[in-house]
């Protein structure tokens, strides 16, 4: 039940509920404070009775004891028995007749239930011991305490819905805020850039508006991720879709013809081929964006997959017979970087195919791997003819390519430098192009684990 009320309202029945607990406990408090300061008055009055007859009896023992007057209640025994004084209520007389003298204070009640508080004392002379009781009735502290009582009922009731309202009108302060982002929620579906708002104040409603900006704007940056994705992607696909469509149409009016036949279904093949290709690089740009990178591996198995790319590359540029060299300093092969082997080889080999599809017949590609004291750094240069200036901030992007074409005729699919950016960033390392003297260079840099 608690739990289906506004929040302005759990708060202030909760306050009211706590300060409830804290006021009864110190009504409490108050009322046993005032109890006990009138009892020890009563007491202290009912011993100040005794002390003129205390007084009178220890400067003249052998006389008789004078009357107390009127609203005095004294009881007062002679050494030999004799009672000379008694103004205490029936009730009263009995209990101090039964009780051994002593100097002492109680409280009794009578059968009637009033409370009297009693003081005795015992005077001793030549003749003996003389016993002395007085008493004073508690009715008018009852009375007080009953008032007390009253007025502490009243004054709590009235702090308690003070209270209440305090409570409500601050908690509905203390919720504008809330409301004020709320309003402007509900108006994202008309405002694709809107943001909550972020108060003046540095308190838990500013960092929980703050924290869900952020959370939009990293939403909204996904959003267009994914709509530039399948824009881009729908694209590229239309080109081999229709370029296929075409080849399987004319492969079909070329039944006749085995050689045309073949030729049109080489080509077809082709273009399944890049179909493929495309699919499996979107894929793996997906997963590394989506997924967070565990991998660890260390600089040995690296150097493995780094000379299995080389031996690869070297076989491709035997078509342009082009040159392929490395060179490998590491030091330390037990060193453990954040990516996996095979991501590192496929990494390896998008640099060098790109590479070996920009430079020109008898051309040169040069791959390095160097390890320092706190990362792997991978180099890949070629003799080519380099990349726009203009091109280079955007050569990491997606379906980029230097010469802005989208059918692909004059390179790949604009995916590969992407997926070498994606590789290096999920394992917290970096990827940069820049134009040299003799052709383009690209550099990967792996932080170590």
């Amino acid at each position: 039940m608690f739990s289906t009320l506004s929040i302005r309202a759990r708060i202030t029945l909760g306050s009211v509920a706590a300060v409830t607990v804290l006021l009864v406990l110190a009504l409490l408090v108050v009322r046993g404070a005032v109890e006990q300061i009138l009892i020890d008055a009563d007491r202290s009055l009912a011993t100040s009775d005794l002390v003129p007859f205390v007084a009178d009896i220890s400067a003249n023992p052998t006389e008789k004891v004078d009357d107390p007057g009127t609203g005095v209640l004294i009881f007062v025994r002679d050494p030999s028995g004799e009672v000379q004084v008694d103004t205490l209520p029936h009730d009263v007389q009995k209990a101090v007749d039964r009780r051994e003298p002593a100097t002492e204070t109680f409280v009794l009640r009578d059968d009637d239930q009033r409370s009297f508080v009693v003081a005795g004392d015992v005077v001793s002379t030549p003749a003996g011991a003389w016993t002395v009781w007085s008493a004073r009735s508690t009715a008018a502290s009852e009375l007080a305490l009953r008032g007390l009582g009253s007025v502490l009922l009243i004054a709590g009731i009235v702090l308690l819905a003070g209270f209440a309202i305090a409570s409500w009108v601050l908690a509905t302060v203390a919720l504008r805020p809330v409301n004020a982002m709320r309003r402007k929620a509900e108006a994202f579906s008309a405002d694709s850039e809107a943001t909550l708002p972020v108060g003046p104040a540095r308190d838990e409603l500013a960092a929980l508006a703050e924290t869900l900006n952020e959370f939009l704007a990293q939403t909204r940056a996904a959003t267009e991720r994914e709509k530039q994705m399948v824009s881009d992607a729908a694209h590229e696909l239309r080109t081999p879709l229709a370029a296929l469509k075409t080849q399987l149409e004319l492969a079909h009016a070329d039944f006749g013809n085995a050689e045309a036949l073949a030729s049109q279904l080489t080509s077809a093949e082709a273009s399944v081929n890049r179909l493929t290709s495309l699919a499996s690089n979107l894929l793996e740009l997906s997963r590394l964006e989506t997924e967070s990178s565990e991998a660890e591996t260390t600089a040995g198995d690296l150097i493995d997959e780094f000379m299995g790319s080389i031996d690869r590359a070297r076989l491709l540029g035997m078509v342009k017979s082009a040159q392929v060299e490395l060179d490998v300093t590491v030091g330390d092969e037990s060193v453990t970087y954040g990516v996996a082997a095979q991501a590192f080889g496929r990494l390896i080999d998008n640099l060098l195919s790109n590479a070996l599809a920009a430079i020109p017949a008898g051309g040169e590609v040069v791959a390095t791997l160097h390890q320092d004291s706190t990362q792997l750094q991978l180099d890949v240069r070629d003799t080519g003819p380099g990349m726009p200036d203009d091109f280079i901030p955007i050569a990491f992007d997606r379906f980029s390519r230097p010469d802005n074409s989208r059918t692909a005729s004059t390179g790949g699919s604009g995916l590969g430098l992407a997926l070498v950016h994606a590789i290096a960033t999920a394992a917290h390392g970096s990827a940069s192009v820049e134009n040299i003297e003799s052709g383009l260079r690209v550099t990967v840099t792996l932080p170590k684990m």
